[in-house]
């Protein structure tokens, strides 16, 4: 718990900086997210690599893991028709597609745009970025009470960058190579499942 009020002060530090300071011209001509995501990726490799129970797990993996990503799209997909009965002016294909952006909200808003409308890539956009925060803050309660796996669902496609660090920390460094396996899969699914419903 200690870990997301730190994360959520971070964030609110950001966003009043952000508004209300000149700091992101700035940093407009670097580009700091990536450099700290890459820093983020080194260390976490730094700790599965000093683990010898993240190790022993990369070796002992076999298909199975691919359920953790059919668990994540099931999910998904009953937790979207859920939210369809409270929501009128969207369709369940439209919130189906935003759904299916995984939490990978710069491709996902930028497909339902181009192919719909501004209005849906703003809720894709939204929604998936709330999906990644709530997981940045809630991943240790998350593991407590629904089990090791589920940081690394509710994470989506983010699970392989933003979110791996968390759930490494709250799931354990052996969940750290299923986590990203989870995310690359669920990444590369993104594009075709969003275009696919759409189309529909």
């Amino acid at each position: 718990m200690k870990g997301s009020v730190i994360i959520l002060s971070f964030f609110t530090m950001g966003l009043l900086f952000g508004r209300y300071t000149h700091i992101n011209e700035w940093l407009s001509g670097i580009d700091y997210s990536s450099l700290s995501l890459y820093l983020l990726m080194f260390l976490v490799g730094i700790s599965i690599g000093s683990d010898t129970r993240s190790l022993q797990a990369l070796k002992n993996m076999n298909l199975k893991i691919l359920l953790i990503p059919t668990a994540t799209i099931v999910g998904t997909t009953i937790g979207v028709w859920f939210v369809s009965i409270f929501v009128a002016r969207y369709s369940l294909k439209e919130l189906m597609a935003v759904g299916a952006g995984y939490g990978y909200y710069t491709l996902s808003s930028i497909i339902i745009k181009n192919n719909h409308s501004d209005a849906l890539g703003v809720v894709a956009l939204l929604s998936n970025v709330i999906r990644e925060i709530i997981t940045l803050l809630l991943a240790p309660i998350i593991a407590i009470y629904f089990g090791k796996i589920a940081p690394i669902c509710s994470g989506g496609a983010t699970s392989m960058d933003t979110t791996l660090p968390i759930i490494s920390s709250a799931s354990g460094k052996e969940y750290a190579i299923p986590s990203l396996i989870h995310g690359i899969i669920l990444t590369i699914l993104v594009p075709f499942i969003v275009t696919l419903l759409l189309s529909l």
